[in-house]
């Protein structure tokens, strides 16, 4: 995520977004996607096991500590930023880029720009959840 907002989108938007720059930066982000998924679902696995190993009862909620809770919420919000950026996003900027910009609608500037900031807003929660875990691990 860092390495693709921090690095490649710059280097894309450096090149004017020709093609050559475009063509990169699709294969770098549909080859990540398949590293960020797959990680996703080891997280999925594990993170049960990790809860029942800390002696806390997996469907006990209410039992929780509250810093387990806020763990889980994070993660669902970027579970749901990822996905909504990689299925709905993804596609539709696609689209939108073929688009030449002086047709393009007020609608496709809003999805070029949400495509944009989005990504940034998943690495803050990301390393949001990286603090919470951190957290967790030493209480």
């Amino acid at each position: 995520m860092v390495f693709l907002s921090l690095v490649l989108a710059p280097v894309y938007r450096s090149r004017n977004q020709s093609t050559d720059a475009a063509g990169l930066f699709r294969a770098a982000a549909v080859r990540f996607r398949g590293v960020v998924w797959t990680a996703v679902a080891v997280l999925l696995l594990t993170g049960p096991m990790l809860v029942i190993d800390r002696g806390w009862a997996l469907f006990e909620p209410a039992s929780w500590p509250l810093l387990l809770m806020l763990k889980i919420s994070l993660a669902a919000l970027l579970l749901l930023t990822v996905a909504l950026h990689d299925i709905v996003l993804g596609p539709q900027t696609k689209e939108t880029l073929e688009i030449p910009s002086e047709r393009r609608t007020a609608f496709d500037r809003a999805v070029l720009a949400t495509a944009s900031w989005l990504p940034r807003f998943a690495i803050v929660l990301a390393l949001t959840l990286v603090l919470a875990a951190v957290l967790l691990a030493r209480s």
